[in-house]
C-alpha cells in the first residue's frame, strides 16, 4: 500500500446539483501529481480530524489535477459535511497518494459502466481511460433528476459523449436503464462496473449475475455499508504483541483491541475502504465487509477489524 502523503491545494471549487461539490486539487507549486489509473481513490485528511476516501473522477491522463465529487450527506458521519464546509478555494489539504481497489480488467472485451448518483465518480475516470485506449464501453448515469446531478456538461462535451446514457427517475419509463437489454446486447467477455447506493448496486449485481456474467466479470465499489456487530463473543490474540482480548457481542475487534493498547489504522469503519485490514494467522473469519472479494474471503487470511467477526472461538492476528 502506498502511504505517501501529498500536500495539495483546492485550485477550483464548483457546486452542482444542489448538494454536490466538485474540487480540483493541485500541487501548490504546479508540479505534476502522481499518476493514477481509473478506479483509484485518495484518502482526504479533513480539518476536523476525519479521514475519508473519495474516488478520483478526473482524466487519468491529466496529472496536473485530481478531481473529486462529494455529495453533502446529512446522514453521514461528518466527512462530506466537513468537505463542503472547509475545503474552499485556496485551502491546503493533505491527501494520500492514489490507491486502487477498483481497477479496470485488462481482459474485458467490453465494459458496461453503471453509476448511481454520486457513484458516477469512478465511472467518469474509467470512461476517459477506456476512450483513450480505444476500448469499447458504454456509460450509464442513473439519478433522481437532472437537477440533482453533477458532471452533465462535462459528459456532454467529452470525447466519449456518444457512449453516455443518462437515466432520471422523474423523466419517464422510456429512458430508464434497461440493464438486462444492455447486457443481452453486449458481446461475450463483457465486464460490468457499478458504484452507488447499496440497494442500487445490489440490483445491478443481481441483474448481471442473472444474465450469466461470472463473479469475476462483475466489479463493485461501495461508498457506505451498514455494520452488523451481532453474534457471540470470541477471543482475539495479537500474536506479535503477545496480548489477547475478549470481543463482546456488539463490540468490534477494533474496539476490543484498543482496550489493550493496540491501535489499528482506520477510516470508514464500515468495511468499505480496507484501511484496517489485518492478516489472519489462525481461526475462522466471519466476514461482514464489502471490501474483500469472494476469493479473498475464502482464503481466510485477512480480515477487516472494523466490522467483521469470528466464527471460531479464537482468532489469531498478526498484530
Amino acid at each position: 500500500m502506498n502511504t505517501q502523503a501529498l500536500q495539495v491545494v483546492v485550485r477550483r471549487r464548483m457546486e452542482q446539483g444542489g448538494n454536490i461539490v466538485l474540487l480540483d486539487l493541485a500541487d501548490a507549486a504546479g508540479a505534476a501529481l502522481p499518476a493514477f489509473q481509473a478506479g483509484a481513490h485518495v484518502d482526504v485528511h479533513l480539518p476536523t480530524g476525519l479521514v475519508r476516501q473519495y474516488s478520483l473522477c478526473s482524466d487519468p491522463a491529466d496529472v496536473r489535477r485530481y478531481r473529486l465529487g462529494v455529495l453533502r450527506d446529512p446522514s453521514s458521519r461528518g466527512g462530506s459535511i466537513a468537505v463542503h464546509e472547509h475545503l474552499t478555494e485556496g485551502a491546503s489539504v493533505t491527501i494520500s497518494a492514489p490507491r486502487n481497489h477498483f481497477p479496470l480488467a485488462a481482459e474485458a472485451a467490453y465494459s458496461v459502466l453503471v453509476g448511481g448518483g454520486i457513484g458516477i465518480t469512478p465511472m467518469i475516470a474509467m470512461a476517459y481511460e477506456l476512450s483513450a485506449a480505444g476500448r469499447p464501453f458504454e456509460l450509464h448515469y442513473c439519478a433522481r433528476s437532472a437537477g440533482a446531478c453533477a458532471f452533465l456538461d462535462e459528459l456532454a462535451a467529452a470525447p466519449f459523449a456518444d457512449r453516455v446514457h443518462v437515466h432520471f427517475d422523474d423523466a419517464g419509463d422510456a429512458q430508464r436503464l434497461n440493464l438486462p437489454a444492455s447486457l443481452s446486447a453486449a458481446p461475450a467477455g463483457t465486464h460490468v462496473y457499478v458504484c452507488g447506493p447499496t440497494g442500487f448496486m445490489d440490483w445491478v449485481i443481481g441483474t448481471a449475475a442473472a444474465q450469466g456474467l461470472a463473479q469475476s466479470q462483475i466489479h463493485r465499489e461501495y461508498f457506505s455499508a451498514d455494520v452488523d456487530t451481532s453474534g457471540q463473543g470470541f477471543e482475539v490474540v495479537a500474536a506479535a504483541s503477545g496480548r489477547s482480548v475478549q470481543v463482546r457481542e456488539g463490540q468490534t475487534i477494533l474496539q476490543a483491541l484498543s482496550t489493550i493498547g493496540i491501535e489499528v489504522p482506520v477510516s470508514c469503519e464500515e468495511g468499505v475502504c480496507g484501511t484496517c485490514v489485518c492478516t489472519v494467522l489462525e481461526g475462522q473469519c466471519d466476514h461482514r465487509d464489502v471490501y474483500l472479494t469472494d476469493e479473498e474471503r475464502a482464503a481466510n487470511d485477512q480480515i477487516l477489524v472494523c466490522c467483521s467477526r469470528a466464527k471460531s472461538a479464537r482468532l489469531v492476528l498478526d498484530l
